[in-house]
């Protein structure tokens, strides 16, 4: 992992910030693909200045969207203050999945990093796998989730649906994608879901 900003240098410390911003108008644009090496290119650094401070380049994209995560976490309690734990489970995978489809880059990185088994580490993924933990653990208080149930695995089940129907015209099927998810994580199965027999 790169070092954290404060152990920088001043000059290193505006390398970093540059990069980051660059990288945050370059996902921003919605160009698909752009590679680590065009970003540093665009930023004025060389290679090995980018991938000193971002290894990859999922790296990059967690950094540029560490700080943008509290509206999730905001979303989840609100949800829980109004609703039983599994809706709120259910309505909270909505809310996110319209974060991920506003920040372009961010599924992607999620994506490979379920596959290379490092979904829960870094910012990003630290944070939302908190928040799939308070709602998991407010569902198995009140009965309605089981017990035990692993957030990292719920996240990583989270970027792969939006990896296949992420896109807003599949809004219908990933909420169906969502239902089926949160009814496999009940403790007792829901008699009124329609995906229920």
């Amino acid at each position: 992992m790169p070092p954290p900003p404060g152990a920088l240098r001043a000059d290193a410390r505006r390398n970093r910030e540059h990069l980051v911003a660059t990288a945050a108008e370059v996902f921003a644009s919605g160009q698909p693909g752009i590679s680590l090496d065009a970003i540093a290119k665009r930023a004025g650094v060389g290679n090995a200045t980018l991938y000193r401070h971002f290894p990859t380049r999922e790296d990059l994209v967690e950094e540029v969207y560490r700080d943008q995560i509290r509206p999730l976490r905001e979303q989840a309690l609100t949800l829980l203050a109004a609703e039983p734990p599994a809706e709120a489970l259910h309505r909270w995978m909505g809310c996110f999945a319209e974060w991920a489809a506003e920040r372009r880059g961010i599924v992607e990185a999620l994506v490979a990093m379920s596959a290379a088994g490092r979904f829960g580490t870094g910012p990003v993924c630290d944070q939302v796998q908190q928040i799939l933990g308070m709602l998991l653990d407010a569902g198995a208080r009140a009965g309605e989730l089981r017990a035990g149930i692993d957030p990292v695995d719920v996240g990583a089940i989270i970027a792969s649906l939006l990896a296949v129907a992420g896109a807003p015209e599949q809004q219908a099927q990933l909420d169906r994608m969502f239902t089926i998810v949160v009814d496999g994580l009940r403790s007792i199965p829901d008699p009124l879901s329609p995906l229920v027999s």
